[in-house]
C-alpha cells in the first residue's frame, strides 16, 4: 500500500494538535523552563507526523515565546517571563492550567491597574459616537434575560471603554484581555443574582462617562471590580 500524503486540512489539524498539546504541557508546568522537548524523531513517532509538520508546530511555539530552538541544543522551554501571555492561545492555556482562585486573583490585579485608568481617560476624551456605542452595550446588558445573553454586551461594554480612550495601545490591551474577561464573566454569571448585581455597577460607570467625570469613572470602575471580586469569591467558595 502506498503512503498517503496528508491533505492540507489534515495537516493543519495535526499541526494544531501538536501546538496545543505541547503548549499546554509548557504552560501547565509539566515542561519547566530549561527543559528540552523530546527529540524530533520521538515526537514524530508519538504524533505520527512527518518532520515538516512537527517543525511547523515548533515554529509556532517559538513565535509564542514558549520555546527557543538552537542547532545541536534542541528545543528548550523558555522562562515564563518570555512567554507572550497576551497571545490568545497562550492566555487560554494559562487560564485553563490555573486553579480558579489563582486565575481570578491574577486577572483582578490586572483589571484594577488597567480599567480605572482607561475609564478615567475615556471620560475625558471619548467622542459622542464612542459614548453612544458604550450606551448601546449597556442597553443590551439591561435587555439580557439570561447569563448567556449578558455575556457579549458585558464584554463589549469593557472593550468599548478601552477603545474610547483613543489610544491604540490601550484598545489593543483591552481587546487582548477580553479572552480572560470572558472566562471571568462566565464564572461570575453562576452567581444567582448576577444580573441584578451587575447592572447598577455598570450604570454608574456609564453615567460618569456620559458626564465626562474622570474621577467618578475611576471610582465607579473600582467599585464594580470590588463587587465582581465578591461575586467571584462567593461562586468559588460555594463550588468548593
Amino acid at each position: 500500500m502506498s503512503y498517503r500524503q496528508p491533505q492540507p486540512a489534515e495537516r493543519k489539524s495535526q499541526h494544531a494538535r501538536i501546538v496545543r498539546e505541547l503548549g499546554v504541557q509548557i504552560v501547565s508546568g509539566a515542561c519547566r523552563p530549561g527543559d528540552k522537548l523530546p527529540a524530533e524523531a520521538l515526537l514524530c513517532a508519538q504524533y505520527k507526523v512527518s518532520r515538516p509538520v512537527l517543525r511547523e508546530a515548533k515554529r509556532v511555539l517559538v513565535a509564542k515565546g514558549l520555546v527557543k530552538s538552537r542547532q545541536r541544543s534542541g528545543v528548550i522551554v523558555r522562562p515564563q517571563s518570555d512567554w507572550h501571555l497576551l497571545d490568545p492561545d497562550v492566555l487560554y492555556w494559562f487560564i485553563q492550567s490555573k486553579p480558579r482562585h489563582e486565575f481570578v486573583g491574577k486577572l483582578l490585579e490586572v483589571r484594577r491597574i488597567f480599567e480605572p485608568a482607561a475609564a478615567g481617560l475615556a471620560a475625558r476624551v471619548a467622542s459622542a459616537s464612542s459614548l453612544q456605542a458604550i450606551s448601546r452595550a449597556y442597553e443590551q446588558m439591561e435587555a439580557a434575560t439570561t447569563p448567556e445573553a449578558l455575556l457579549e454586551p458585558d464584554l463589549a461594554f469593557h472593550r468599548l471603554i478601552a477603545e474610547a480612550t483613543g489610544n491604540e495601545l490601550i484598545a489593543y490591551i483591552g481587546n487582548m484581555l477580553s479572552l480572560a474577561l470572558r472566562e471571568s464573566i462566565k464564572l461570575s454569571s453562576q452567581h444567582p443574582n448576577t444580573h441584578a448585581l451587575s447592572l447598577p455597577r455598570h450604570k454608574a460607570i456609564l453615567t460618569a462617562l456620559l458626564n465626562h467625570d474622570a474621577l467618578a469613572a475611576r471610582q465607579a470602575t473600582l467599585v464594580q471590580l470590588k463587587g465582581t471580586q465578591d461575586d467571584l469569591n462567593d461562586v468559588i467558595e460555594s463550588d468548593i
